[in-house]
């Protein structure tokens, strides 16, 4: 998730090859299996707290130490900024004797690679990356698909027919789930827009809380975000008794918005974490690029309030099941972007394939903003 502008340039780049050639140079030599406890370390770019991408990243953690039990030992360390801090922590982690380590935050990436040549011995997994080496592979979630659904049940239960967006950095993660979100909204209602706010920052409560009342002085009555605190969820509920509603993200966040949130789009890392270090343990790990979605039971639409009405959820329902089972794909050609065109991408009938999807840079229709040059 959490990325830095200026690497964004680089990822656009290279998102194009990303899940068709990544890893092509990275020919691991066979693994040995590994005595008990395995000793694993994860990285996190924020604090725990109590929801969030760091959060679900720790709940995963949590997970896959109740699943394995004394057959893994973990370490923490948490609220690691990006660059040469993250590459000291990660490299003490590796010489502390941890045999497989989780990078959960894009800006490691860089770190992880050059701390992996240093400890060939140790399997390095990274979050959302697009480079592998023979000892560090990737790993990530289509969010969009759940953002596809969280835009049908807003448009289903906006009555403004504007939602707002508020979204940390215009890199092609963001991008898919901005335009997921939309073109699931302007199917339930073909005239709804989404106004989008960047923040140029992940985590920033002040930042985040400011952008969602912006939005909502421009008239959006439901919210989500791609950014790391509770704040959007908090705000609309400070504005609940104005029909704010919020669709939260990376947690269910009722905690915060008990009244306010209509559903979250939440991230699941258990399954994933215990299955890896079940293969380190075993002697089976190699670096194979993973982009899991709703049927892997990596990203999910949860908490669906008992509010929203039978027939619209019985709608979101069929949907999900229509994506899980491959029959329905959020981005199927001919599309429109935001200038009116059909984008050049976009054939009639086509969906796009993953290089288009993952180097996203283009907004649809419906979308009030532009996607900021890097």
């Amino acid at each position: 998730m959490c990325k830095n502008l200026a690497r964004a340039s680089a990822l656009l780049l290279a998102a194009t090859f990303a899940f068709q050639s990544v890893g092509a140079n990275a020919e691991a030599g066979p693994s040995q299996p590994v005595k008990p406890p395995l000793k694993v370390g994860f990285v996190y770019v924020s604090p725990i707290g109590e929801a969030g991408w760091t959060y679900q990243h720790d709940q995963g953690r949590l997970a896959m130490q109740k699943a394995l039990g004394d057959q893994v030992k973990t370490t923490v360390v948490e609220a690691v900024a990006e660059g040469a801090d993250s590459e000291r922590v990660i490299r003490d982690l590796a010489a502390q004797g941890n045999q497989l380590i989780f990078a959960t935050s894009f800006g490691y990436l860089e770190p992880t690679l050059r701390v992996a040549a240093e400890f060939p011995g140790v399997k390095f997994e990274h979050a959302g990356g697009y480079r592998t080496a023979a000892n560090v592979n990737t790993y990530n979630a289509r969010y969009y698909e759940a953002r596809y659904l969280a835009g049908l049940l807003a448009g289903k239960t906006s009555k403004t027919g504007v939602a707002g967006y508020v979204a940390g950095f215009p890199v092609p993660e963001v991008v898919q789930g901005i335009n997921a979100f939309t073109l699931g909204m302007r199917e339930a209602n073909p005239k709804a827009t989404v106004r989008v706010v960047w923040l140029n920052t992940w985590f920033d409560p002040a930042k985040e809380r400011e952008a969602a009342l912006t939005l909502i002085n421009q008239g959006a009555d439901v919210l989500t975000n791609h950014s790391g605190s509770p704040a959007v969820a908090q705000t609309a509920q400070a504005h609940v008794k104005q029909g704010v509603r919020v669709i939260s993200y990376q947690s269910d966040m009722r905690a915060f918005a008990p009244d306010a949130q209509i559903a979250a789009i939440t991230q699941h890392w258990g399954g994933y974490y215990t299955q890896v270090a079940r293969s380190v343990l075993a002697g089976s790990w190699k670096p194979q690029p993973v982009w899991g979605g709703m049927k892997d039971g990596l990203v999910e639409l949860s908490a669906v309030s008992t509010s929203v009405p039978a027939g619209v959820r019985t709608l979101v329902d069929s949907r999900r099941a229509a994506i899980i089972a491959g029959k329905f794909e959020p981005f199927v050609g001919p599309i429109t972007d935001s200038d009116g065109h059909v984008h050049a991408a976009t054939a009639p009938g086509a969906s796009l394939d993953d290089g288009q999807i993952a180097s996203m840079n283009w907004f649809v229709q419906g979308v009030v903003g532009s996607v900021p040059k890097p």
